[in-house]
């Protein structure tokens, strides 16, 4: 017995502390459980010799239960003892803000929340530019939270998890999309449809959290995130292509498939930009007949290159007398002023034409371009985070990403003023590593 006990003994000599409490080892491993915790906290508080006592302890208590059985040691892990940031220490990124709705972005830094014990700590790697960052930037739609990290197409790989967190681990991909959190008890809530708390979801930038603090997204080296905001992501399909799906991606998946698109239906989108290619590659993936309307005679090769079936010129008034009435869905992804009454003719009776794109002013419509043939006009959002889950799902099954340009953070004004062109195929990425 005296190998263990003096085995025991030398690292507890080694701390400043005066030793009377640990002279009685035997009476302390009597009550191995609560005695063993609260020594391993004692024990945390000494840095300096801590990482050898802890090894040396484990030993004797292996060597103890070793030679008696019956008393079942076990050496319980202080929290400190892991290998993660302290629970309460904030985290700095860097990051890209707008400072004001005239200034452009530019590097700044920020502090992140500390890893509370739901929370997934992200290293990103990659973010989506979404047509609304630049929308909310210039406080088009409301005003805005200055400063301002837009981004909300994340991905990147976890580097801390909380003591509760058990659906992620550390090393795992990835995504945040547009949604860090929600009040989770409402009826919308408990229906997987958080992107219609009926309490108010929190945005992932631009907004204020639960606690009353502004939320920053993307454009950033990390971000902490309640882990049941957070999405698993495959590492089948190109990490940078995948960004996008988590707000273009779902904003086009979740109308298609609430509307049941599938075969023999008749599907149009409009406008062929960030949205309407993933809008054209998930109808074609359901088994739809597709039809691309432009108003760019140019984008037809793109447009058949996506798997779209058909092609329409808008700009072209024949072509588009000739598909009058021919559509069961349209999804309207264009985020300019258009004739919504010159697209709600192209349905057929009890069709439906369902927006996604957000124009900065008031649609103007004619009930009577809904009353003629009971048509539906209708809106959606993004997905819940399980059907967002079930959209990555489906694209590492069926091997669907973006199609993107990936830039340096630096280049990100120039590339709002490209996107407000059309000039992008089809959808910007920033490289994270840029920025770091």
């Amino acid at each position: 017995m005296s190998r263990p006990f003096d085995t025991l003994s030398r690292p507890l000599d080694t701390l400043s502390r005066p030793t009377d409490t640990l002279s009685h080892p035997f009476d302390m491993l009597s009550r191995p459980t609560d005695t063993l915790c609260r020594l391993s906290d004692t024990l945390s508080k000494h840095s300096d010799t801590l990482s050898h006592a802890f090894d040396t302890l484990s030993h004797a208590s292996d060597t103890l239960s070793q030679s008696f059985p019956k008393l079942n040691l076990t050496i319980p892990p202080s929290p400190c003892l892991l290998p993660q940031t302290p629970a309460n220490s904030m985290s700095q990124a860097h990051a890209y803000a707008a400072q004001s709705p005239t200034t452009d972005l530019a590097p700044w830094t920020l502090e992140r929340r500390p890893v509370g014990p739901h929370d997934v700590q992200i290293d990103i790697h990659y973010c989506g530019v979404c047509h609304s960052d630049l929308h909310q930037i210039r406080n088009e739609w409301f005003p805005g939270i200055f400063p301002m990290v837009p981004g909300h197409e994340i991905v990147g790989r976890i580097t801390q998890v909380g003591d509760h967190v058990r659906n992620f681990k550390v090393g795992e991909l990835a995504g945040v999309g547009c949604l860090v959190d929600s009040c989770q008890e409402c009826a919308n809530c408990e229906a997987d449809l958080e992107q219609y708390c009926l309490d108010g979801n929190t945005q992932t930038y631009n907004n204020l959290d639960r606690q009353g603090r502004p939320t920053y997204g993307g454009y950033s080296t990390s971000i902490v995130v309640r882990e049941e905001f957070v999405l698993h992501v495959s590492d089948k399909l190109n990490l940078a292509a995948v960004a996008p799906l988590l707000c273009a991606g779902i904003t086009t998946y979740s109308p298609l498939r609430h509307w049941n698109i599938g075969p023999g239906h008749k599907v149009a989108v409009v406008g062929l930009g960030g949205l309407g290619h993933m809008a054209v590659k998930f109808a074609v993936a359901f088994g739809a007949e597709v039809t691309v309307l432009s108003t760019s005679p140019s984008k037809e090769a793109d447009a058949k290159a996506l798997g779209a079936h058909h092609f329409v010129a808008t700009s072209d008034k024949d072509q588009t007398k000739a598909v009058r009435g021919s559509f069961d869905f349209i999804l309207d992804t264009v985020s300019a002023e258009h004739d919504m009454n010159m697209y709600l003719s192209l349905l057929k009776t009890d069709g439906s034409l369902v927006l996604v794109g957000v124009p900065t002013e008031p649609l103007k419509v004619q009930p009577f371009s809904i009353i003629g043939g009971r048509k539906t006009l209708a809106g959606s959002s993004i997905g819940g985070i399980k059907e967002t889950q079930e959209m990555l799902d489906f694209c590492a099954e069926h091997n669907i990403t973006s199609d993107i340009e990936l830039i340096d953070i630096k280049d990100v004004t120039a590339a709002y003023e490209r996107m407000v062109k059309g000039d992008v195929r089809y959808r910007f990425v920033i490289d994270i590593a840029t920025l770091k």
